[in-house]
């Protein structure tokens, strides 16, 4: 390559170790500088609680007495979801509990677990009493509602081994309450 005599003499562009470190400092800082100037994070709050509910991890319902007469044998949880039920941006969680036995199934309940105003995880709904006598299969949170299939019993003859009706239900919250709805295809289908 042929330089020209009218272009300035470019001897002193050639990069030295210096330029290179001095190069790597400044992108340093830059970057650097950028993570400290952060915006602040998004918070949304539970009716002026002061509680960040994107922030707060769905109740546990190990943190709350679930409303079952179980005596000595004590309850468990069967099955757990969580999402947010009532549209207020934070997370609620929904279980399937029923009193612990050594054999058969006893029945369940469905219970709905939130936050208080305090931060305090508490019972807010009672979707299906345990009185019901129903067991709860195919339970799930899913685009803000409960849903499950109920199994239950036709009559006081029917073993309780086996339960001969059946129900996929859900449970959407709407002016204030779960309201409970029957999906048509299995309205008090026998099984």
């Amino acid at each position: 390559m042929q330089t020209s005599a009218t272009l300035p003499d470019l001897a002193h562009t050639h990069t030295r170790p210096v330029h290179w470190l001095a190069t790597a400092t400044a992108m340093a800082a830059v970057v650097a500088g950028a993570g400290l100037l952060q915006p602040d994070a998004a918070k949304a709050d539970q009716s002026g609680s002061g509680i960040a509910a994107a922030a707060a991890p769905a109740p546990d319902a190990a943190a709350v007495e679930l409303p079952l007469e179980c005596g000595a044998a004590g309850t468990t949880v069967v099955k757990r979801a969580s999402g947010d039920l009532d549209g207020d941006g934070g997370a609620e969680t929904a279980v399937v509990a029923r009193c612990e036995a050594g054999s058969g199934t006893p029945p369940s309940g469905i219970y709905v677990i939130a936050r208080s105003s305090a931060g305090q995880p508490r019972i807010v709904a009672t979707l299906v009493e345990p009185s019901e006598r129903l067991s709860v299969t195919d339970f799930a949170v899913r685009d803000g509602a409960v849903t499950a299939t109920l199994l239950g019993y036709s009559s006081p003859d029917v073993p309780r081994c086996c339960p001969d009706e059946r129900e996929k239900v859900k449970w959407q919250w709407s002016g204030g309450k779960f309201v409970e709805s029957v999906e048509a295809d299995s309205a008090t289908d026998s099984v």
